[in-house]
């Protein structure tokens, strides 16, 4: 990773100047004060979330710490601080947190619980998954969405919302600063916490109107909502036994993460070599088959598996989670610019309320004929 992103031809870390350079002004800062203004504006930006939460119990924190993010990058006395010195450490949450949230956001799943869910049930999320990420995809690039786009709105919309998003942006190989790349993710982070966010009004409302009995409720928002705080927020609408089937639910969907993030950094990889004629381009990386945040995120799976952890340490774990993504989506939400998502606006909008239709649909026919 470029530990200096403002300043492409700095030597090399170790070989760092202390001194002065001659007209008096200082070397390039470290990692820690290019970092710091940025991290405290996140840490902020998560406390304004938790009241927020605190205040309007429906509307999930992970949701306001993104919106918070957008209106943070757009208030005309911020605005400035959030473009110039608070951008390095608000990049650096959206990514490093974002990672470590994901890695705790294992301990949620153990292999007993899937396999209790039952094979029909699993078998139907994996369609839900699969259907709605390659249809997702494949719409967005016959709209001639830029960019990668349509694989980070694919998969948010298939996976788990902006974690999902922030996952699979770090398998692509690209560089840490590509300006084209936060771009996408800051869009694909937009729609699709708008969409989760209109799924906690919405489908409430079509509980018994589809017939739906309070277990199959349940199964469909954990199948068809994107980011696990929304899923909690709209099931806990029909009580605690909806919502224990759609966190489950969901949580067969969050174990997809895993293999998805390995299938693209596989892909992106075969296609770079091919494109240097089998050569690995120079200046380029080679994204890791399977990032260490998602081996990370599958052993504290294996570990929850075990049993051996206390509900005191899983309940730390889980306020922890939520903190490190509450901060790292404020400074994913902070990258969002309105007036360019504006500039493909229509065609962003169709793809999110075609995708949103569809994951709905399939999801609902899925729970139908698994229960």
């Amino acid at each position: 990773m470029t530990l200096d992103t403002d300043h492409p031809q700095s030597p090399p870390p170790g070989r760092q100047s202390a001194k002065p350079s001659r007209g008096g002004s200082a070397s390039a800062p470290g990692p820690v004060r290019r970092n710091a203004p940025g991290l405290a504006l996140a840490l902020v930006g998560l406390g304004l979330a938790e009241g927020v939460h605190a205040l309007l119990p429906a509307v999930p924190m992970l949701t306001a710490a993104v919106v918070l993010g957008v209106v943070a990058a757009h208030l005309p006395g911020v605005h400035p601080f959030v473009r110039g010195r608070g951008r390095a450490g608000l990049s650096m949450a959206g990514k490093r947190l974002m990672r470590a949230g994901i890695v705790l956001l294992g301990l949620k799943l153990s292999i007993g619980d899937v396999l209790g869910l039952g094979w029909a049930t699993v078998t139907m999320v994996l369609g839900v998954v699969l259907v709605t990420f390659f249809g997702t995809w494949w719409l967005g690039r016959k709209l001639g969405l830029p960019g990668d786009q349509p694989l980070l709105i694919a998969t948010g919309y298939s996976i788990c919302g902006a974690s999902a998003v922030s996952a699979v942006s770090s398998a692509l190989g690209k560089e840490d600063d590509d300006e084209q790349l936060a771009a996408d993710v800051a869009t694909a982070v937009a729609l699709v916490t708008l969409c989760g966010t209109l799924a906690i009004a919405i489908l409430p409302l079509l509980h018994h109107p589809l017939g739906l009995d309070t277990v199959q409720f349940g199964r469909w928002v954990g199948a068809g909502v994107h980011d696990v705080g929304q899923v909690v927020a709209t099931a806990q609408t029909a009580g605690p036994t909806a919502l224990g089937e759609a966190v489950m639910v969901k949580l067969i969907r969050v174990a997809m993460l895993a293999p998805l993030v390995a299938g693209v950094a596989v892909a992106y990889r075969r296609r770079a070599h091919e494109a240097a004629g089998g050569r690995q381009a120079v200046g380029t990386r080679r994204p890791a088959l399977i990032p260490l945040f998602v081996i990370g995120f599958l052993a504290m799976t294996a570990l929850r598996s075990t049993g051996l952890l206390p509900a005191g340490v899983l309940d730390a774990a889980d306020t922890a989670q939520e903190l490190l993504l509450a901060a790292a989506l404020f400074g994913l939400g902070s990258a969002v610019h309105l007036p360019s998502l504006a500039r493909s606006g229509a065609r962003t909008a169709m793809l999110g309320l075609a995708s949103w239709v569809v994951i709905a649909s399939v999801s609902y026919a899925g729970v139908l004929l698994t229960t």
